[in-house]
């Protein structure tokens, strides 16, 4: 999808346009068909996961040696921008692969990354990372989980929402407070699989406004013992220096998403306004029209350098925190207001189920608000002044 005449990259290399053109062509045959029914029914099979992981499709960024296959980000953004422009926004792969998985890589153990990463790779294991609690949104300093010392191990207790991959999720990075009395120094990060924790349980799979196949969930954790090999690292009070080490690739991975909507919005709107009739003449035809679509087409191309300058510097390890923040903000802003324009351009059919912009419209409205809020963001930007 070319909709904005621009070049590649200088960060597209040859192999990433072979992955480009090979998840293309997976996501088309194995999931477009069945978008519309995830949709309806509000949620998106298990075998997604596994399918996404027996095509290479999940962490691709992960070394060899843990079983993936040793590429970076950019891997990821390409895959990412892939299943946005087919329209699976709602697919919880780019937190499993660029959060989720990094975390481990990052900050785990020897023996932790060898346990888990190969099988994150291959979509045996899910991953969600549970911040997010009921009276607790971006203050993660405030969190009320606690992973209490008990014998060889902790016992974890607390309640989180609002968490991507709620249903599916078997890995679960949990932010918890290991030293209720330490501030930021007390946060630690604990990995509760599922399948062996008595105590967890699965809450509601929220309804939400836009992405409704998505299992965005409520979790809960009663006495849930976890060994101490389950603290993520070897040291407590490590979480927190880690959750925001790791903030800027959060909120580029944001970034690729909104800007690969706002490039499908684009070009859809372009394909109907060719073609849908009004007056005896072609919708392109009206310079309403024309002037509208210009302004899209010259934002989202001012965005789409942002974007790839921003990636060029995250994979040259020089993305700090207020550029990365910069970017999630006004990219976001932008992507909501290019696609209301474009839904405006549809008149009547872009309000209707059955037209993508209209799902889009209610997709685009979180990325203003998760990985920290729009506000957050100008919050941080402010400090640099």
């Amino acid at each position: 999808m070319n909709v904005l005449n621009v070049p590649p990259p200088g960060w597209m290399t040859e192999d990433l346009v072979l992955l480009e053109e090979q998840a293309r062509r997976f996501i088309a045959a194995e999931y477009v068909p069945h978008l519309d029914t995830w949709n309806e029914e509000g949620r998106y099979e298990r075998e997604v996961w596994n399918k996404a992981g027996a095509a290479g499709l999940l962490c691709p960024a992960i070394p060899e040696e843990y079983g993936g296959a040793g590429g970076t980000f950019a891997h990821e953004a390409v895959i990412g921008r892939e299943l946005s422009f087919a329209g699976f926004d709602s697919f919880g792969a780019p937190l499993h692969s660029g959060i989720v998985a990094p975390y481990i890589l990052h900050y785990g153990t020897d023996e932790q990354k060898k346990r888990w990463l190969p099988k994150l790779v291959s979509g045996e294991l899910v991953g969600a990372v549970a911040m997010s609690e009921p009276d607790t949104g971006s203050d993660l300093q405030g969190v009320r989980t606690t992973a209490k010392k008990s014998g060889n191990g902790y016992v974890l207790n607390g309640s989180k929402t609002f968490i991507t991959n709620g249903q599916h999720a078997n890995l679960i990075i949990v932010v918890a407070k290991t030293d209720a009395s330490a501030g930021a120094k007390g946060v630690s990060l604990m990995v509760v699989e599922t399948e062996d924790a008595p105590g967890f349980r699965r809450g509601r799979k929220l309804k939400k406004l836009g992405l409704d196949s998505a299992d965005t969930s409520e979790l809960f954790f009663d006495d849930v013992k976890l060994p101490a090999e389950n603290l993520l690292g070897s040291e407590e009070g490590q979480g927190f220096a880690q959750l925001m080490n790791d903030l800027p690739r959060e909120r580029l991975i944001v970034v690729v998403h909104a800007q690969a909507m706002i490039e499908r919005a684009l070009a859809l709107t372009i394909e109907y306004v060719k073609q849908r009739q009004a007056f005896g003449k072609k919708i392109i035809e009206f310079q309403n029209t024309q002037f509208g679509l210009a302004e899209c087409k010259s934002e989202a191309t001012i965005a789409r350098v942002f974007h790839d300058h921003c990636i060029e510097r995250y994979l040259s390890g020089t993305l700090d925190t207020v550029t990365a923040s910069m970017a999630k903000y006004w990219i976001t802003d932008l992507q909501g207001k290019i696609i209301d324009r474009c839904l405006q351009f549809f008149g009547g059919y872009g309000y209707m189920e059955e037209f993508p912009i209209s799902r889009m419209y209610r997709d685009a409205r979180v990325m203003r608000i998760y990985a920290g809020t729009n506000e957050i963001m100008k919050l941080l930007i402010a400090r640099s002044l």
